[in-house]
């Protein structure tokens, strides 16, 4: 009897043994799955990301007569409206209030000006789309501009959750009305929107990510001109 315990003990020990061996095993090719799948991952995203430019750079060569600009930020855009008078750009600290409406590369219409309403945007105080949030800060009082953005610079790979798709590179059209310190807003203790008697406590920062012609031929930086567009 005390035999037959003896080699029932080894047994469990030995399925015991083996048993551990096998999770530690099993384990090894995760990491090395992860691993994988975070260099097709960056593949992928290169590949996206080509992809969506090219079909930027395709609409920018089909309007000749558009002057396009380029940003270091990897997004285009022209200017409907253009002040050439003031030199005074948004930064953090201030207050922007615009327009904006946003459609697909192709023109078409995604959200209104009257669905995303007038914009009061603490500058890089608030959670808005990436491009709209690099974008503003290049536009003057009373501008109106096109901006192409690539979806990673739009709402990426997750869209709006709403009307706007996976992976989908927009067209924002950004009227900026006017800009001024934070402090000198916060001397009123409201500030009144266009439309219904509706306020906006200064206190509360509103979410505004939800959701957002023509002149010559070249594409430009913000500075030099640059030829982005070949054939």
């Amino acid at each position: 009897m005390k035999i037959n315990k003896l080699i029932a003990i080894s047994f469990c020990s030995l399925l015991i043994a083996s048993s551990c061996k096998q999770h530690q095993d099993a384990r090894r090719p995760l990491s090395q799955s992860s691993g994988s799948f975070m260099k097709k991952s960056v593949i992928r995203n290169k590949k996206l990301v080509a992809s969506e430019e090219d079909q930027i750079k395709t609409i920018i060569k089909n309007n000749p007569t558009t002057e396009y600009f380029t940003s270091a930020k990897g997004y285009w855009y022209s200017y409907e409206t253009r002040n050439e008078l003031d030199t005074l750009t948004p930064k953090k600290g201030d207050v922007a209030f615009f327009d904006f409406e946003i459609k697909d590369i192709n023109g078409n219409i995604i959200y209104t000006e009257l669905e995303l309403k007038p914009q009061i945007y603490f500058v890089d105080k608030q959670d808005i789309m990436m491009g709209i949030r690099d974008g503003i800060k290049l536009m003057r009082k009373n501008e109106k501009v096109n901006f192409l953005f690539p979806s990673h610079m739009a709402y990426g790979y997750h869209g709006d959750n709403k009307k706007i798709g996976m992976n989908q590179p927009l067209l924002c059209t950004v009227k900026l009305h006017d800009f001024k310190p934070e402090t000198a807003v916060k001397k009123k203790k409201t500030i009144k929107t266009t439309g219904p008697e509706s306020t906006i406590n200064n206190d509360i920062l509103q979410d505004n990510s939800q959701s957002p012609a023509p002149v010559k031929k070249q594409i430009k930086t913000e500075n030099k001109p640059i030829d982005t567009v070949k054939e």
